[in-house]
């Protein structure tokens, strides 16, 4: 008799919202220790080795099944993630975490826009106007015009515009996949980006500053073995929340509530690396947070919510 994979649990959009609010504060954790790894692992050499361990795991949850019907969008989905990560974990050595997730959380912006060009949601006013007021706070973090802004900065913008990609893909093309082979898939992808990296390390000449991406493996210490497994079990979560909470309805809605992340962000920069947000920052978080509250007030139809 032939296995057949449970149809996905549809969440309704206030269980999607939670959903995301979990998952961007273990996205966040996971970016912190992820710098923290920077000093004394690679970026491949750990996703070697959390995927060595993770996509076992996540085979036997899904009793094998790896090639379920729209495997080549699963695995798209998937490679939009990656390339994700790597233009984020490429430059966060090198930034404050604060200044590296504002750039990131651009991400909601291009979610509305490619939800209403490709899922053709409807997109009304003050959808927008949640989203510009959730964007200007970004920009009173960044500030792209102040002295102490740097090009390294795009880095995290690109990173945006492929988790928009991967969130969309999501609901577009993956919402009837169950969570569990959406993070196998990822998971997967992370093992071979991080062999194809460590085979051609040698031999692509690599940017001073991406040596976090392309640097050599490291011996490794009880205390990375340790982030190893603390990572691993960050990685399943993230990637069954970030799968659910998007195959919820309405993506727009829980791309405004990714907003949380950068105030996630900011706690574990402080309570790892001391970093202090300054006024501009705190002003920003306080505007992303307002634009989230006003978009829970937009009805589907584009009145408000009693």
């Amino acid at each position: 008799m032939a296995l057949r994979a449970a149809a996905p649990l549809r969440l309704g959009l206030p269980q999607g919202v939670g959903t995301i609010i979990v998952t961007v504060f273990a996205m966040a954790l996971t970016d912190a220790i992820i710098k923290l790894s920077s000093s004394g692992m690679t970026l491949w050499q750990i996703w070697v080795l959390r995927s060595v361990i993770v996509v076992p795991i996540l085979l036997v949850a899904t009793r094998g099944r790896v090639f379920p019907p729209g495997t080549a969008w699963i695995a798209a989905r998937s490679a939009a993630l990656v390339v994700q990560y790597l233009c984020l974990y490429a430059v966060l050595p090198l930034i404050d975490m604060a200044l590296a997730g504002a750039a990131f959380y651009t991400a909601p912006f291009f979610i509305v826009g490619l939800s209403a060009l490709v899922l053709g949601q409807r997109i009304t006013p003050a959808h927008w106007l949640a989203t510009a007021i959730g964007f200007a706070g970004l920009l009173a973090i960044v500030r792209p015009f102040a002295a102490g802004f740097t090009p390294l900065i795009l880095m995290p913008i690109a990173a945006a515009l492929f988790y928009a990609i991967a969130a969309v893909m999501t609901r577009a093309r993956c919402a009837e996949t169950p969570a569990l082979i959406l993070a196998l898939w990822l998971n997967i992808l992370c093992l071979i980006f991080g062999l194809a990296i460590g085979a051609v390390r040698g031999v692509v000449a690599a940017p001073d500053w991406a040596g976090f991406i392309f640097g050599p493996w490291h011996s490794m210490a009880g205390s990375d073995w340790a982030l190893i497994g603390a990572l691993c079990v960050l990685i399943i979560g993230i990637a069954i929340g970030l799968a659910r909470a998007y195959q919820s309805p309405r993506p727009e809605v829980i791309a405004t509530f990714d907003y949380c992340y950068m105030i996630f962000v900011v706690f574990w920069g402080y309570v790892f690396f001391s970093e202090v947000p300054d006024l501009w920052t705190w002003a920003g978080m306080a505007l992303i947070a307002a634009g989230g509250l006003l978009v829970l007030t937009i009805r589907e139809d584009g009145g408000r919510a009693p």
